[in-house]
């Protein structure tokens, strides 16, 4: 459109000036030449990179090449998924789901239709010792319990930062990044420890799952409108000086209107309960009245967040550096997403050790790929999409970070190793969330190959940590922000 506008101006100064001799006619020529130059140069610089019909019919002469020798792959495509047409037959019906090492689990938790992972594999890592040191043959926490709490702080939160920057613009990236999704599902290891720390755990019976605890996305969506109205007033009030006594009030009330909420949706958190436990042989024990705080001790005695350190193969950025993510909480005193970088080798080590003394991991990875679900299987070569369609994939695991491609999506507990004669990793195993239905009776093998290009983040206690990379963790945190392509969290 422009280069027309441009044209049609030439051509009027043309006519308005020269076709009227008031210039030599051989000036006229070389004007006339030079603008018709000009014209055709910024025709030409606004079609570059545009698809013009030369190009188009580059790429329909490219496809007819190959269009008879494709027609039955294309007939194959458009009436099947993908994955089942790249299922690689030379690795299906071979998985092993048979390990060396594993730690003693028992029952399979379900997270249903919400983004808890984090906090169902935060808790099922406690499981196994209450399990075995109370005599039983199952035992889950309530995660809904958990839930409720995530969710007050999470607002609390997100409408505290967000008074914490009023004093940049809106358009500002940080401002951006709050308002565009004040709260979720989603967490990391962290969240988990300050929810325990805080408001302890109790048993499912004494908060069981509702609909929305399980279907979660409703209640986000009111959540996160109401957080967005309220945060707004709030960053406005701040800007125009209102007294910090008047905002605190404000606030309040707002809190008060997002815990009557939770409470609908999920129902009012207990703060006494009665519970008895009844053993595998079927003995049925004594009544005791808890509190959530004392319940968690009870049954995890040796608990403390700060044994736990998260370990991170982030290709991205330096090894052996300590990483911090600025406002990566959901408790606003709580500690935030911290890390240590190594390598995936190191990482390795600390994990087969933690196995070998049955203490399974907090641990997360981009499971949505190669994931074979009927097989329970995480392999390279589940999929082979190049072979299918003639394409090549050749990015690097730090490349498909930076570029979006790939990063920690969900949270499972590692909980068996496979080595070789020399003791070296060949497979692992994770404990799912997602059913027993899903995988293989709710697990989950993958080989190390995998764990090298999709694990990102372990949770390991340092009692299986040697001295030198101890020694690391004592460095100071460099600061990082929270819209990192690195920091999705785990759902």
């Amino acid at each position: 459109m422009k280069s027309l506008q441009v044209q049609k101006c030439f051509l009027y100064i043309y006519k308005k000036f020269i076709a009227n001799n008031y210039i030599l006619e051989m000036v006229k020529n070389f004007i006339f030449t030079s603008l018709l130059l000009l014209v055709f140069s910024i025709t030409l610089l606004a079609q570059t990179g545009s698809l013009d019909e030369q190009s188009l019919k580059q790429m329909r002469d490219s496809y007819l090449e190959t269009a008879e020798n494709n027609k039955g792959l294309r007939n194959a495509l458009t009436n099947n998924d993908v994955r089942k047409l790249a299922l690689n037959r030379d690795v299906v019906g071979k998985e092993d789901h048979s390990f060396k090492y594993k730690v003693k689990v028992s029952g399979i938790t379900n997270q249903e239709s919400s983004g808890r992972c984090w906090m169902f594999t935060g808790l099922n890592a406690l499981r196994p010792n209450i399990i075995e040191n109370k005599g039983l043959s199952s035992f889950e926490f309530s995660t809904n319990y958990l839930y409720f709490w995530d969710l007050l702080e999470k607002s609390n939160l997100f409408l505290e930062v967000v008074m914490q920057n009023s004093d940049k613009e809106f358009t500002d990236k940080m401002i951006e990044w709050l308002f565009k999704s004040p709260i979720g599902d989603g967490g990391v290891w962290n969240s988990f420890s300050n929810l325990v720390s805080k408001y302890g755990a109790i048993p499912k019976t004494a908060m069981p799952e509702t609909y929305h605890s399980e279907k979660s996305a409703w209640l986000n969506r009111i959540l996160s409108r109401k957080l967005r109205e309220n945060g707004l007033i709030l960053y406005n009030l701040k800007r125009e000086k209102v007294s910090t006594k008047q905002i605190t009030n404000i606030k309040l009330e707002m809190m008060s209107e997002i815990y009557t909420t939770l409470v609908l949706f999920l129902g009012e958190p207990p703060t006494e309960f009665d519970y008895r436990f009844v053993d595998k042989s079927g003995e049925v024990g004594e009544y005791k009245t808890y509190t959530p705080q004392s319940f968690f001790a009870e049954m995890c005695p040796e608990f403390d967040a700060e044994d736990y350190i998260m370990l991170m193969n982030d290709p991205t950025r330096e090894y052996y550096k300590v990483y911090e993510i600025e406002f990566d909480r959901n408790v606003l005193e709580g500690q935030n997403w911290i890390y240590l970088n190594l390598p995936s080798d190191e990482i390795k080590n600390f994990a087969i050790a933690s196995i070998k003394d049955n203490e399974a991991m907090y641990a997360s990875c981009d499971v949505g790929k190669q994931l074979n679900r009927d097989e329970g299987t995480l392999d390279i070569n589940n999929y082979d999409f190049e072979a299918l369609l003639g394409i090549e994939f050749g990015m690097s695991k730090a490349e498909r970070i930076k570029t979006y491609d790939s990063g920690s999506s969900h949270a499972m507990l590692l909980m068996a190793v496979d080595t070789d004669n020399d003791d070296k990793p060949s497979k692992w195993q994770f404990e799912n969330s997602w059913g027993a239905s899903h995988g293989h009776n709710g697990y989950l093998s993958f080989t190390d190959e995998w764990f090298n290009q999709y694990m990102f983040r372990l949770v390991v206690n340092k009692k299986y940590i040697d001295d030198k990379t101890l020694k690391l963790t004592e460095q100071e945190s460099i600061m990082l922000p929270p819209w990192d392509p690195m920091f999705m969290q785990d759902f």
